[in-house]
């Protein structure tokens, strides 16, 4: 079952794989071969009986008749896959913004294929039924691989079904000895050991929620080289949140960013701790205190309290920083906004500018107990306006084709900025709302954050 987990579901050969065998079985359910007319189920021919060619000839309209009822069921099929869409995008608003084309596309396709699929369980052979039910499947399996590869946030099946596999990680010792002064450059002092390793390590860990009691996912915690060698410095802490549906385990793509920016500055790099602000992938209790969830709790103090007992982290508050993307980037922005006594630094990649689930009217409803007064209280930009921040790094990034989080990104920078944070902004050109817009953010964000934490020149 491990094995099976950890396959990678964005391989190209496992992807152009789904995709022929589909086409195949579209082609296939396309044939008339293997369905019964009316009159071979009545009197088929007695056994030595000559065909007649002429009745092979009487065949063809029956054949045409299939086509027509096929390519109607799979039109059929794509309208009520377009009519799924706008139900979801526009009236209930499950994603929180729109779906980019060629997930629709996928969406679409799909359904057409069920569409087809399903005409072919009628007046067929039993071993067709089976076909057109094996090809329903494959059919959604190809969509997901589909979709899943184009926002490119899970990795491995067990990633793409919301099942951690990141195996469990070993903490090093504490070395309470190492405590940089407030606003050191590490970078200025710190030798590298003979035998450190090349790269970091990462893997899950456990964080009770002692004093929340939300039900969280295992966080997934990355070490630079820097941090696992016998007397480890005290080194930055950056706490991330990913987006909706989503998990701690999506983060990975962070781990390559940061062994590289590791490695050229001698092994050090900050650590990454992502953390499950959700509870579940396709839930979204928001980032504060509710019925739902005390997400705020967690973060704030079962997380911070866990970093402080367990990792070799620095204590100034200039250590330590937020990110998100996303939803998660919502996240990021409250806590900093909230508790700039612990976060010294923001990166928000992508992030949403309000705290909702679906729409507001629901959020009103369900998370804050019918008070728009609570929810509008704990919009980011109530909270900004009510502070002046000093000494506050906020960097903000998002795709330059991300039509719904470009216009908040921009907004909340300006928030920020207004309230007296040091802000920077990022637009990548040619970058939606996928894990092209994660890469991207890390890319521009983390080296600001290295050069904030004194991990290299500035």
């Amino acid at each position: 079952m491990e094995q099976l987990l950890n396959v990678s579901v964005i391989d190209a050969a496992l992807l152009y794989s789904f995709y022929a065998v589909s086409a195949l079985a579209v082609l296939f359910l396309f044939l008339r071969a293997g369905l019964l007319p009316r009159r071979a189920r009545q009197t088929g021919p007695s056994a030595g009986e000559v065909s007649d060619p002429a009745s092979a000839e009487a065949r063809l309209p029956g054949r045409r008749r299939w086509l027509v009822t096929a390519a109607v069921a799979a039109a059929a099929g794509a309208l009520t896959g377009a009519l799924t869409l706008f139900v979801s995008e526009v009236v209930l608003n499950v994603f929180g913004l729109p779906l980019d084309t060629d997930t629709r596309t996928w969406v679409i396709v799909a359904f057409a294929g069920l569409g087809l699929a399903s005409a072919s369980l009628w007046r067929s052979r039993w071993w067709r039924k089976a076909v057109a039910v094996l090809a329903c499947l494959l059919f959604v399996a190809t969509a997901a691989l589909g979709i899943n590869a184009g926002y490119g946030l899970n990795p491995t099946l067990g990633a793409m079904v919301g099942m951690n596999q990141a195996k469990h990680l070993t903490l090093p010792k504490l070395n309470t000895a190492q405590q940089p002064g407030a606003g050191s450059a590490l970078w200025q002092s710190w030798k590298a050991p003979a035998g450190m390793p090349a790269v970091g390590r990462s893997g899950s860990v456990t964080i009770p929620a002692d004093a929340s009691g939300f039900h969280a996912r295992d966080a997934f915690l990355y070490l630079p080289p820097a941090a696992l060698v016998d007397n480890p410095p005290s080194l930055p802490i950056v706490i991330m949140m990913m987006g909706q549906p989503g998990g701690p385990e999506q983060s990975k793509s962070a781990v390559e960013e940061l062994d590289a920016l590791a490695q050229q500055n001698h092994g050090l790099a900050p650590l990454l701790l992502t953390v499950d602000q959700l509870g579940d992938p396709y839930k979204n209790p928001v980032c504060v205190d509710s019925a739902k969830g005390n997400v705020y709790t967690y973060v704030t103090t079962d997380v911070v309290n866990y970093i402080r007992k367990n990792l070799n982290v620095a204590t100034d508050r200039t250590q330590w920083a937020v990110a998100g993307y996303s939803n998660g980037g919502e996240c990021a922005l409250s806590f900093a906004a909230k508790r700039p006594e612990i976060f010294g630094s923001l990166l928000d990649i992508s992030g949403e500018l309000e705290p909702v689930d679906g729409t507001a009217a629901n959020t009103v409803k369900t998370i804050f107990g019918g008070s728009q007064a609570a929810f509008t209280a704990e919009k980011p930009a109530t909270i900004l306006k009510a502070h002046k921040y000093a000494d506050e790094l906020a960097i903000f990034t998002n795709g330059a084709l991300d039509p719904q989080y470009g216009p908040q990104s921009a907004a909340a920078e300006k928030y920020a900025k207004a309230a007296g944070m040091t802000t920077r902004r990022f637009v990548g050109p040619g970058i939606g709302h996928r894990g092209d817009a994660v890469s991207y953010g890390l890319k521009s964000g983390l080296p600001l954050l290295f050069q904030r934490f004194g991990l290299a020149p500035s």
